[in-house]
């Protein structure tokens, strides 16, 4: 909202004679009050003689390509200029603005007397644009009549020496695109009195007898209030006053004539938009309705548009003749010919007004207004306000009274606030009365003491509950002097042991070289068809979003899978092949959950009752963990060239993420899509299956873009069981016996179970043992795998000699031959 810093000023001596701001005054007091200013711009400085000229003669010359025009201006006690001009908007006896020579306009552009034309030119007369406030360069600026005396100084005449002020007005303050909303939000940070030209009043008295128009409002066009007034004998070619011109280019309004101009400068000193027609254009009953399928309508842009069934129009027995609060229609345009109008002051739907501008892509200042809510109270008072200037500066009468339809909406009901609400809420205390003082300058209706009744006012539909009224009441005392107090933290037990389990997974996992990723947690639909699973999969059961950020991914992930595997394909199409990704989150699994619960009512808080229903209508969101690896897990240098990530290394990820979350995974052999059915594990604790951990299988990867022989890990994290291992460290200050062992097994016999079987047969001196070596080859026979475990033998109580050792390790051995069939190499 830009406006003139003069007209800001006005509205401040209306309630305080004496006011006389100055613009960084003006800047900080919109601050104050929760306005961010957006740009101030002084108006241009012109020096040297600008007066006020009278056309006296006009001479055309026709001899050039263009015609021009040799002018003589009287510019008061100074002899008559010569002046010549190509402009043709303006006449003998009009008023003009000269430059004389040794003036400089905007852009450093020196006025000078020189010949051009075959004439002598001593002096410019002026348009908007070459004074700096505007940008009509279409013609002269012609004044009013009456406005100065020729010799006047411009400056002073036009006001030259201003501000420009932009406010940034956001979206929940409608009220505020408008000089009635800011000059209250001004006056409430100058702490003045505001008179409020908005309420109202007395209504316009009808200088000729006419029937009302007659008009209607259709229940399906939601329109809340539609008033039209009869204007007749008027002047549709009179201009606009400079003050009203002024307001007007200052706000980014082109001027173009007294009809148009006075309603478009009520829209902004009032907030609500009007519209003039052509009466005798229009047939009939005025209605508001909604557009028939397939119904024409030319704008006032000269487009024909097609309209929709959910646009609303304004129409007449001929049809429809306007947008509702977007755009008139060509049929019923003011013209130069008009001499009765009929003058629109409304109250749209705001929802209906912002999607037929989106839908017919228009944009307009009196759409801007109508979607963030016009003030429904205001709609007489406007009608009254454009009607008394349009007879003042464009001639005519009012004929008839006002017709004014209402459609019957409950009232707003009051909100009960216990006036140290906002006290409490800001930690400061505010005088007695404060919360009181400061609604009633909002413009609320205050009854009671404790609690306050607070009615909003009309214009202040953002307005709904306490809250809102808490944040008018520090808003205006100040947001800045609420002090920022850092919160003592409360005594607790700190991080609870989920808590504490995921974030030593995280670090277990970053610790071993692993970046952590956040993938979207939304799934295309066809993922689980690439895969390739079964119909019965669970990991189908997904849960569909009603309004996907993306059509094309409308499900939740049941898994984290396909968001690693696509943070992976999208590195590597950016050259980073070597690739160890981790991500923790949440999936969610459609299973049994109760029924869907109606939209609860949002005034107040859920009962036991609807909140246990909720909570029953929530799938199962377990938390996951995956991991994600491919290309070289020990880069290449001067010492190699590297190894490649393999099934072992997730199988390692897997048995870290264990050890962080203080449990022991037992890996078993499987067949899971989307893992290669001959490198997959099962991953067991205590029975039950948390999760699987592998290489992907390669027609996977081939259908998904992705290199070959990529691994990764999934484990439910809520699956493992929760345990607080908090046990004495034994520490043993006896020496160890280490001793390796080197067994051959049949290749299809899983190296857990052989070390399952070693570790059972070694005993209670067995401290440790680990795999460090799998050989395969004709030395230990075909089918067969050669396997190498390190076993540390321990005694709290004495030391261990290297044949009580060697003894339990053939123990190990003989168990493992029954068990699995091992022997030793």
């Amino acid at each position: 909202m830009r406006l003139p810093q003069s007209w800001l000023t006005e509205v401040l001596r209306a309630g305080a004679p004496d006011a006389a701001p100055s613009t960084e005054e003006i800047d900080a007091g919109f601050v104050r009050v929760g306005f961010e200013i957006e740009d101030v711009e002084p108006f241009p400085v012109i020096t040297g003689p600008l007066v006020i000229g009278r056309v006296e003669a006009i001479e055309e010359l026709t001899e050039f390509k263009k015609p021009i025009r040799f002018c003589q201006v009287a510019v008061g006690e100074h002899a008559p200029r010569d002046i010549v001009c190509g402009a043709r908007n303006f006449a003998v006896g009009d008023l003009v603005v000269v430059a004389l020579p040794g003036a400089v306009l905007p852009g450093d552009f020196a006025i000078a007397t020189r010949k051009t034309y075959g004439k002598t030119s001593d002096g410019m007369i002026c348009s908007v644009t070459e004074l700096g406030i505007g940008n009509d360069h279409s013609g002269i600026l012609v004044l009013s009549p009456g406005t100065a005396e020729p010799g006047a100084d411009a400056r002073e005449v036009l006001g030259l020496v201003d501000t420009a002020i932009e406010v940034n007005v956001t979206p929940d303050r409608g009220y505020a695109f408008s000089m009635r909303g800011l000059g209250r939000e001004l006056a409430s940070a100058f702490e003045t009195p505001y008179i409020d030209d908005g309420l109202p009043g007395a209504p316009l008295p009808a200088a000729v007898e006419r029937t009302p128009w007659p008009v209607a409002i259709d229940d399906d066009s939601k329109a809340t209030r539609y008033t039209a007034r009869v204007l007749t004998g008027v002047d549709a070619t009179a201009s606009s006053p400079w003050w009203i011109a002024k307001r007007l280019m200052v706000a980014g309004i082109r001027p173009i004539s007294a009809i148009v101009d006075i309603t478009n400068y009520v829209m902004i000193e009032l907030g609500q938009p009007l519209h003039a027609f052509d009466a005798d254009k229009v047939t009939g009953t005025v209605r508001v309705r909604a557009a028939a399928a397939g119904e024409t309508l030319v704008t006032l842009d000269g487009v024909t548009r097609t309209l929709d069934p959910e646009d609303i129009v304004i129409a007449d027995d001929s049809g429809a003749i306007a947008l509702a609060g977007v755009m008139g229609g060509a049929a019923t345009e003011v013209t130069d010919a008009t001499t009765t109008i009929l003058l629109e002051s409304a109250n749209f739907d705001q929802v209906r007004v912002f999607r037929t501008g989106k839908r017919h892509k228009l944009s307009s200042e009196a759409a801007k207004r109508f979607e963030r809510l016009v003030d429904p109270e205001i709609t007489a008072v406007a009608s009254d306000r454009a009607a008394a200037l349009i007879v003042e500066y464009a001639g005519g009468q009012v004929a008839g009274e006002l017709s004014d339809v209402r459609v019957a909406t409950p009232p707003t009901p009051p909100i009960e606030i216990d006036p140290g609400l906002p006290d409490a809420t800001a930690g400061v205390v505010y005088p007695i009365g404060t919360t009181a003082a400061r609604l009633l300058e909002v413009g609320c209706t205050v009854e009671g003491e404790s609690p306050l009744s607070v009615t909003p006012p009309s214009w202040r539909p953002d307005l709904r509950q306490r809250a809102d009224l808490v944040e008018e009441v520090l808003r205006l005392e100040g947001l800045e002097d609420i002090p920022a107090v850092v919160p003592r933290a409360t005594g607790g037990t700190g991080l609870t042991a989920a808590q504490r389990r995921r974030r030593a997974i995280g670090v277990g996992l970053a610790t071993d070289g692993f970046v952590e990723v956040l993938p979207y947690p939304f799934l295309p639909t066809d993922v689980f068809d690439t895969w390739g699973l079964p119909d019965d999969d669970v990991r189908r059961k997904t849960v569909s979003v009603l309004n996907p950020l993306e059509s094309d991914r409308p499900l939740l992930n049941t898994t984290l899978l396909p968001g690693l595997m696509e943070m992976a394909a999208r590195n590597i199409a950016r050259g980073r092949r070597d690739l160890a990704l981790y991500t923790i989150g949440q999936v969610v699994v459609a299973g049994d959950q109760g029924p869907t619960v109606p939209a609860l009512d949002v005034t107040r808080r859920p009962s036991e009752a609807e909140q246990a229903a909720l909570d029953a209508s929530l799938p199962d969101q377990p938390l996951h963990v995956g991991v994600l690896l491919t290309g070289l897990r020990e880069p290449a240098g001067p010492l190699g060239g590297g190894r490649a990530a393999d099934a072992y290394d997730a199988f390692e990820a897997a048995r870290q993420i264990g050890r962080a979350a203080g449990v022991e995974l037992t890996l078993v052999a499987a067949e899971y899509l989307p893992w290669h059915p001959g490198r997959c594990a099962r991953l067991e604790v205590d029975g039950v299956v948390v999760g699987h951990a592998g290489e992907l299988h390669p027609a996977v990867l081939e259908r998904t873009g992705l290199p070959a022989r990529l691994c990764a890990v999934e484990i439910d994290v809520d699956a493992l069981p929760l345990r607080q291992n908090l046990p004495s460290p034994q520490v043993s200050a006896f020496p160890a016996v280490l001793q390796d062992v080197n067994v051959v097994v049949a290749q299809d016999v899983a190296a857990q179970d052989v070390q399952d079987a070693l570790v059972a047969g070694a005993g209670e001196l067995l401290e440790s043992i680990a795999l460090f070596d799998v050989f395969v080859g004709e030395q230990v026979g075909e089918g067969n795998k050669s396997l190498t475990f390190a076993l540390t033998f321990r005694a709290s109580d004495r030391t261990l000699t290297e044949d009580e050792g060697s003894e339990a390790k053939m123990a190990a051995v003989a168990h493992a031959g029954e068990v699995v069939g091992a022997r030793l190499r």
